[in-house]
């Protein structure tokens, strides 16, 4: 039985559980059967290889918790000594409280086991029970934020990009113990594997990640050479990331656990793209709506005219009423950008007339004449009136 990560374990907890069960072995099994057993549990029931699995890791800590007790010939001599003596005829343990009897005398266990911690069965105990140790948080990995660049073409109808990450992950070499192959982490003694340490400030317990293994609830000895003991290595990831249609340049888009990974069985962070979106060399863009400036000639615009006017999904007809003048505005209706509803927006149009820059003798001729022909209109008369 393992204790609440925010509780403390009890007496009955710690002296009725059988270590020699948890890692397969007999009561006389020898230090090298005993490390046997260790390796092979350890490599099964590791977190980094039981992502997400509660019960992995807590068996994980219950595997790495007996081979500290019986790996250390001292410790197990205690150990042994302890279930001996309150596991079973001797004293014991009732259920849901601080109490035992022996022989009709009560005695109490947080007495007993306080003047012990001076050496021997009390240390061990003292490290188990006392100090209110809490096991490191799981934590949120980091969101990782990288950028692209899109066409326009592709922004308006949306597209799936590669996209190229470098981030921490297990070392491939050790698979995240932090040993060197062949070999394994084992608890650390000073945080007994929770990761936290308490220390008392003021009369108020404060807990902190533990200095020895960092947080992490292991100490290894024979640290692996590739990442140096810290089980971590930076990996490189090729993630296909759909930008959905209708983004805009300058636009992030959040996807949800595909940044870092989490640490102590933590979730994985973010990835947040931002996008940018490359100019058309036709199109421009406000909103949902895309623009287009058309320029037509001065017939075009004082006749009227049916004309061919470009938009992504090929040419429309777009009809030119008698009398345009220059700057004013065609909608084309469903011609624009996709909104989030599935709608999408127009294409605006804005009419530019052209002002020819040379002109034939016979196109001269033809505006003398037009001019003589409407030399009694002045556009220009209303501006004078109250001058």
């Amino acid at each position: 039985m393992h204790a609440h990560p925010t509780t403390r374990m009890s007496a009955r907890d710690y002296i009725e559980k059988d270590y020699y069960k948890v890692l397969g072995v007999p009561k006389d099994a020898s230090i090298d059967e005993i490390k046997k057993a260790y390796r092979k549990l350890a490599r099964q029931y590791h977190p980094d290889a039981n992502k997400g699995d509660p019960k992995a890791e807590e068996r994980f800590k219950e595997i790495s918790e007996a081979y500290d007790v019986l790996s250390d010939e001292k410790k197990r001599k205690e150990y042994d000594e302890a279930r001996s003596l309150f596991g079973s005829g001797g004293f014991r343990i009732p259920t849901g409280s601080g109490t035992g009897t022996t022989g009709g005398f009560p005695f109490d266990l947080g007495d007993l086991f306080g003047g012990l911690r001076t050496g021997g069965l009390g240390d061990i105990l003292g490290g188990i029970f006392g100090g209110g140790s809490r096991r490191a948080q799981p934590r949120r990995g980091a969101d990782v934020e990288t950028e692209i660049t899109i066409s326009f073409t592709d922004a308006i109808r949306g597209v799936t990009v590669p996209i190229r990450l470098t981030s921490p992950g297990p070392c491939p070499s050790c698979h995240g113990t932090g040993a060197r192959a062949g070999t394994m982490p084992r608890v650390c003694p000073n945080c007994s594997g929770t990761g936290m340490v308490s220390r008392v400030v003021g009369g108020f317990a404060l807990s902190e990640p533990c200095r020895e293994c960092r947080g992490r609830g292991l100490v290894v000895d024979d640290p692996c050479p590739s990442c140096r003991g810290s089980g971590r290595a930076t990996s490189e990831r090729t993630l296909q990331v759909r930008i959905p249609a209708g983004v805009d340049d300058g636009q992030r888009i959040r996807l949800k656990g595909r940044g870092a990974p989490g640490e102590n069985g933590g979730p994985a962070g973010d990835l947040i793209v931002l996008v940018h979106v490359q100019p058309h060399k036709v199109f421009g863009r406000s909103g949902p709506n895309l623009t287009l400036t058309l320029p037509v000639t001065f017939p075009e615009a004082a006749l009227g005219a049916t004309i061919e006017v470009p938009t992504l999904d090929g040419p429309v007809t777009v009809k030119l009423p008698p009398g345009t003048s220059s700057g004013r505005v065609l909608r084309v209706r469903g011609k624009g950008a996709p909104r989030r509803d599935g709608s999408r927006g127009d294409l605006l149009v804005t009419v530019e007339v052209v002002v020819p820059k040379k002109l034939s003798s016979k196109a001269r001729e033809a505006l003398e004449a037009f001019r003589s022909a409407t030399e009694d209109e002045n556009p220009r008369a209303g501006l004078l009136v109250g001058s």
